[in-house]
């Protein structure tokens, strides 16, 4: 009896310590709360029940009209805590799968972004968006605009430049169009220049939406209709920058003789100011909510936002080190001897770029060439961003790749692309289509929570205008010029990289972040042509023409 006795008590103890070693394992279990998968065995994500922004959110299709710089209160609900730890786990992850050929994804619910403004450090700072001042879109023409009369001819246009050279000569041609009142054919992108891309109108653009959109402004069409080879036709080279009177004395008066003209260029051919108040909200009509992308951009497009926000707040870093961009300007700051030569030989070979002797160092001492990676590296550290922030790097092939990357990843560890956040099963229909690509990049820019470019090309004018039409979201233009200064002064020991050089460099940027101002007009001394390039674009800033302030005390 003894002996059942003690074996029923051991049976019982063994139970015991079975269950209890169980829930250790499963408390255990349940405190590692991430899941990381490869993301080709995932399911399709819905991380927007997560992390989507509701008002600032662009969906490219309608709600361009509600220019909120609201973020998604849902991003902002956890504690600092989980916010330092999310981001260092992430950080980890990223590390962990940096060489892997299919990127890997966080996709527990519990993981997700959720963010608080209370519970980041130096939110106010570093994330919040310039005070709008209640500027809200006004794009709507006057009581008295008309639609448009009977067409007098064709207009066809050959685009020139990369995606957002081609996306501003549309929107102007758009104008051009109404002022002579043409019926515009749907226009070609450029496929000659450096980036040698196939892509059409409709692969990039929906053309279908375009078309209906401006229906109350303009008569456009996708082809020439059949039947008219025997009309009158010439080719013409608008003049640059060049206003009303020259388009309607000039080249309406054409339509006596000719019913076809075309454009031989698009780029920069209407000035940016002084030119009638419906006219200039036609070009933001047509750049803001004619000129959306196609389905299967936007859709991929949106796809890496959710991602990309799915880390957190996040800065899109247009760092526009590219071989082309290199070559053009001259700027060879820190490359070496071959590499140099490469881009003067590919500046001596490209026709159209007329300026073939350049002195890089002088360019850089200037402004003009854009920040390297190190630059950029500094630069963002200077402002306070922590290491472990994640950036989206928008662009194309960074000349020298990896290496030269090097040095900004070694101060900041989470450096996404699209080529890290999606598979390249996603990015092949559009892989060898440069304007495609820029596309995707450009999208992500605009939702991002901080935007900064490493130069002052045709993207950061169009995003940082794009940004200031959804509510002035927070765009960080670098003081290049300064800033190059003050780094080789450090590189020549006349200064030390500390706090006291960095909080020189917060101080020069205080008035650098994407508030409310009307555009710049001309530089001082200019004349003629160089006038008219030395205004700030159009596109890179649509106040007074296209925001408004609106009362508040009268509400929405």
């Amino acid at each position: 009896m003894r002996r059942r006795k003690k074996t029923l008590v051991v049976v019982v103890i063994r139970r015991l310590l079975t269950c209890a070693i169980c829930i250790i394992a499963l408390l255990g279990f349940l405190t590692v709360h991430i899941y990381v998968a490869p993301l080709n065995r995932l399911p399709r994500l819905h991380l927007s029940k997560y992390t989507t922004r509701q008002r600032g959110h662009i969906s490219y299709e309608n709600s361009i009209t509600e220019p909120s710089s609201t973020m998604n209160l849902s991003r902002r609900e956890t504690t600092e805590e989980n916010e330092i730890q999310n981001q260092r786990l992430t950080s980890e992850h990223i590390n962990n799968t940096h060489e892997l050929s299919q990127p890997h994804f966080l996709t527990s619910p519990s993981f997700a972004k959720l963010n608080t403004t209370s519970g980041i450090p130096d939110y106010d700072k570093l994330w919040k968006h310039p005070p709008n001042r209640n500027f809200v879109p006004c794009v709507n023409p006057n009581p008295n605009y008309i639609s448009p009369l009977e067409s007098r001819g064709y207009l066809l246009v050959h685009t020139n430049g990369g995606l957002n050279q081609m996306r501003a000569g549309i929107c102007d041609m758009v104008a051009i169009a109404r002022i002579i009142n043409a019926t515009l054919v749907v226009p070609e992108l450029d496929k000659r220049s450096f980036w040698q891309d196939t892509s059409k109108f409709s692969e990039v653009f929906d053309e279908d939406h375009f078309i209906s959109t401006l229906s109350k402004d303009i008569s456009v069409i996708k082809k020439l209709p059949k039947g008219i080879d025997g009309l009158t036709k010439v080719v013409k080279h608008f003049k640059s920058y060049s206003g009303l009177r020259y388009y309607q004395n000039e080249i309406a008066t054409m339509w006596d003789e000719y019913k076809v003209i075309r454009a031989a260029k698009s780029d920069s051919r209407l000035v940016n100011n002084g030119l009638p108040p419906d006219i200039q909200k036609l070009r933001c009509r047509a750049c803001y909510e004619a000129l959306r992308f196609s389905t299967k951009i936007r859709s991929m497009g949106q796809i890496l936002v959710d991602r990309m926000t799915s880390y957190g707040l996040y800065i899109a870093l247009h760092l526009r080190y590219e071989k082309d961009m290199l070559a053009f300007s001259g700027c060879n700051h820190g490359l070496s001897a071959s590499e140099g030569a490469e881009l003067r030989k590919i500046r001596k070979n490209t026709a159209y770029w007329k300026v073939k002797d350049i002195d890089g160092k002088v360019q850089r001492l200037k402004g003009n060439c854009p920040l390297t990676p190190k630059e950029v590296g500094i630069l963002l550290t200077a402002l306070g961003y922590a290491p472990n922030t994640p950036i989206y790097i928008a662009a194309g092939e960074i000349y020298g790749g990896e290496s030269r990357l090097a040095s900004l990843g070694s101060r900041f560890t989470m450096l996404m692309s699209k080529e890290k956040l999606a598979t390249k099963v996603e990015l092949k229909p559009f892989m060898n289509h440069s304007t495609q690509m820029a596309a995707l990049d450009y999208i992500v820019s605009v939702e991002s929570d901080v935007f900064i470019p490493s130069y002052s090309g045709n993207m950061a004018r169009a995003v940082e205008g794009h940004r200031r039409y959804l509510g002035h979201r927070k765009t960080i233009s670098p003081d290049r010029k300064a800033i190059v200064r003050l780094i080789d002064r450090i590189g020549r020991g006349t200064e030390k990289d500390n706090r006291k050089v960095y909080e020189r460099i917060i101080e020069i940027h205080k008035t650098r972040q994407g508030s409310p101002r009307r555009r710049k007009g001309p530089a001082s001394g200019t004349k003629g042509l160089e006038r008219h390039r030395s205004e700030e674009s159009f596109y890179e800033n649509p106040l007074p023409d296209c925001l408004c302030q609106r009362d508040p005390s009268r509400g929405s």
